[in-house]
């Protein structure tokens, strides 16, 4: 089985605003993530360990900075080709490339139409979506057989999870033979403990129709979401829509609580991702690194006398001897000095950033977490003796 006749759609245009300063100078897909890449690299190398023909980048905020990043490291996969839609030719034009903006789009199901023509190509079947902000390590081959065996018009990645935390996803309602009867984003109340990954596979010809469909409703007329609008419309108009299992480790990373949150995650036993299914673009990494490491992820050696206990260390950051992590991210250019604690929070180059999305930072040059700078407050919302967040 190949994926001959899918075409992937890489939606990557949010702003990011519930990641705090975290998106203050990168746009959302290229934050740092687990000492080895960023955020996007996971759904690229799902798409190219998929043998995908080609992936269809949907970007909106920053994308030239997206556009060299992903040209730098996945344009030469063999086997998967990159598309950036009506910037393909000059996304390759060269590194100081500047690519216009787009219009605006006001959801996902915009992105698509948006990019009909590079989506629905002459020789495409099927339609992948992909999330630039899921960190995951799949293979789509047997989704796709599935989705093709059933005949669905679409077939949904579904996991379960704590009854507690479906409201922040899409619940999901499926019969015995996983025949999807109801979608329902983030319910009240909710009636399931199955949740969408958002990751799908759509066929083509079913998704066009109903596109065309909600457009004819206007602009004020549906809400331009693929999950709000194009599933239900699907379901309620007898589509046959299915559910694909996803058994393994899924997280879709929305705030800076599940940012911290969910790399620590990745630290439990066994871990959730092997250091070598770990995506490698981050600038600095020696060999051998990431690896896991008594307890932390580290994307380097740790000074001796340094104390780093379940944390998530990025290449390029500073802890000098004397100095103590505890269950923490710290991000390139972080230093933390001698005698300093730093404890259950992140730390960028310029400040910390507290687990609700606060960030406190100094003007005078780098930001540097001394003596004076110790034991930042602890999670509002989850100590380390609670239960595991959900995937």
């Amino acid at each position: 089985m190949t994926l001959e006749g899918v075409r992937g759609a890489l939606l990557a245009g949010g702003l990011g605003e519930r990641m705090g300063p975290l998106t203050a100078d990168v746009c959302k897909p290229l934050v740092p993530y687990a000492a080895s890449g960023r955020l996007v690299d996971f759904s690229v190398a799902n798409a190219v360990r998929s043998g995908l023909p080609e992936l269809v980048l949907l970007s909106q905020h920053r994308e030239s900075d997206l556009v060299r990043h992903l040209v730098a490291h996945w344009d030469e996969h063999p086997g998967t080709r990159l598309h950036f839609g009506p910037h393909d030719a000059l996304a390759r034009s060269g590194p100081g490339a500047v690519l216009p903006e787009r219009p605006a789009e006001r959801g996902t199901a915009d992105a698509l139409l948006a990019n009909a023509e590079y989506l629905f190509a002459p020789g495409a079947t099927d339609l992948l979506i992909q999330h630039a902000d899921h960190v995951y390590v799949f293979d789509y081959t047997p989704m796709v057989a599935a989705h093709r065996a059933t005949g669905a018009d679409c077939t949904i990645g579904v996991q379960r999870i704590e009854r507690r935390y479906v409201h922040l996803f899409g619940m999901v309602e499926a019969d015995a033979e996983l025949r999807v009867r109801a979608l329902i984003e983030k319910p009240e109340r909710p009636t399931s403990d199955l949740v969408f990954t958002a990751f799908c596979v759509f066929r083509i010809d079913a998704l066009r129709a109903v596109l065309a469909d909600l457009a004819a409703l206007g602009e004020d007329g549906w809400q331009h979401d693929i999950s709000r609008d194009v599933l239900p419309a699907m379901i309620a108009g007898g589509r046959r829509v299915t559910a694909y299992p996803v058994p393994d480790y899924w997280a879709d990373i929305g705030t800076v609580d599940r940012y911290r949150t969910e790399q620590l995650r990745l630290l439990d036993h066994p871990h959730p991702i092997a250091s070598h299914a770990l995506p490698r673009t981050l600038a600095g990494l020696p060999d051998g690194f990431p690896r896991y490491v008594d307890g932390s992820l580290l994307g380097a050696e740790m000074p001796a006398g340094a104390r780093v206990e379940r944390s998530v260390v990025h290449a390029g950051c500073r802890i000098e001897p004397g100095a103590t992590v505890l269950r923490s991210v710290l991000l390139p250019g972080a230093v933390v000095t001698a005698g300093s604690t730093v404890r259950e929070t992140i730390v960028t180059s310029t400040g910390i950033v507290t687990p609700n999305g606060a960030a406190r930072a100094t003007d005078a040059g780098p930001f540097r977490v001394g003596p004076l700078h110790t034991d930042s407050p602890p999670d509002p919302v989850r100590r380390a003796h609670d239960p595991t967040p959900p995937p």
